[in-house]
């Protein structure tokens, strides 16, 4: 079990820098007048991506140059001028050797007079199908899935929901904080994404590892006889982080823009697939507590201490990282 944590604690450090990044690959393609357009394509460095790993555009299309290709953060970005000689709507845009990534990659069209469309890439379905407009349901169920990723690979905003497990007792207490902590993301990550509300977010993400540490530090100072601020009032803890992680939340959302017709449908389900991600976490973590339990209240609670030892040094580290960049 030391030796598993270990790894957990070396893959989330290898990956700190950019812990609110959505993780799969990024591919952008937008129309700049009647026949250019513009290409780029974020190409994860792990995750099953190769160099060989490259867009396939619709048939009346072709790159005319590459302007840039750099490293940003673990990903090789490439920009290029795309020619087009006619509408692309009705064809299809995707990737080619895409069969051996483990990522998906999400796929943004942006044609001029037109909706925004957002199509998920998958190695199973490696093609898309550009529409003349693009439905509700396909809409939904491409942000949904976006924000249940990015819940369960933003590892930022899964420790502090391991965090308030880990620190409180009972299924009602829990579920009141995880309730305060969704309504408040959800008051700032709509009011950011409609342009009502903003804050930098640079010292969004280090308060957002602030947070994680605060309640690592909280848990290790947890005495059955003296409750502190955050046990007897979990929900306002939960409530004022939760403000905190909205503006991740639309940081994230905002790279990949949403489709200007259907706006509260993707905003929606963005938030139910956020709201998806993180009762699975909720779940997950209070089944292992159970299971360690039942091994002995002794070893459960090393393991507990162990995890938060980790979680403490990980959410450190992001501290000083974004705060000095």
């Amino acid at each position: 079990m030391i030796r598993l944590l270990l790894v957990l604690l070396m893959t989330l450090l290898a990956s700190a820098a950019h812990a609110d990044e959505l993780r799969p690959g990024y591919l952008e393609f937008t129309q700049k007048s009647e026949h250019e357009w513009a290409l780029v394509w974020k190409s994860p460095m792990r995750g099953g991506f190769t160099p060989a790993t490259s867009p396939v555009l619709p048939k009346a299309c072709a790159i005319k140059s590459v302007t840039s290709r750099a490293i940003t953060g673990a990903s090789v970005t490439t920009n290029s001028i795309v020619h087009c000689n006619g509408d692309v709507a009705g064809q299809s845009i995707g990737l080619e050797k895409f069969d051996t990534a483990q990522s998906d990659v999400l796929a943004r069209v942006a044609p001029l007079g037109r909706p925004v469309q957002a199509l998920r890439l998958t190695p199973a379905e490696p093609m898309a199908e550009i529409r003349m407009r693009p439905n509700r349901w396909q809409v939904a169920s491409t942000y949904f899935i976006i924000g249940v990723e990015h819940i369960l690979f933003g590892y930022d905003h899964l420790l502090f929901v391991v965090c308030l497990v880990l620190l409180l007792n009972g299924l009602w207490t829990i579920a009141k904080a995880a309730t305060a902590f969704t309504l408040a993301h959800s008051i700032t990550l709509i009011g950011t994404t409609l342009g009502f509300l903003g804050l930098p977010q640079r010292p969004v993400e280090a308060i957002i590892a602030l947070s994680i540490m605060f309640l690592a530090i909280e848990i290790m100072k947890k005495d059955p006889n003296k409750p502190r601020l955050s046990e007897r009032l979990p929900w306002l803890v939960a409530f004022v982080f939760g403000l905190l992680h909205g503006f991740g939340f639309a940081g994230a959302l905002n790279e990949i823009g949403l489709p200007e017709s259907d706006v509260p449908t993707a905003l929606l389900t963005f938030n139910l697939g956020v709201e998806a991600g993180q009762l699975l976490v909720v779940g997950v973590s209070l089944a292992t507590l159970a299971a360690l339990q039942r091994m002995g209240e002794a070893g459960a609670a090393r393991v507990v201490k162990i995890v938060t030892y980790a979680i403490g040094s990980i959410s450190a580290y992001w501290l000083v990282e974004r705060t000095i960049g």
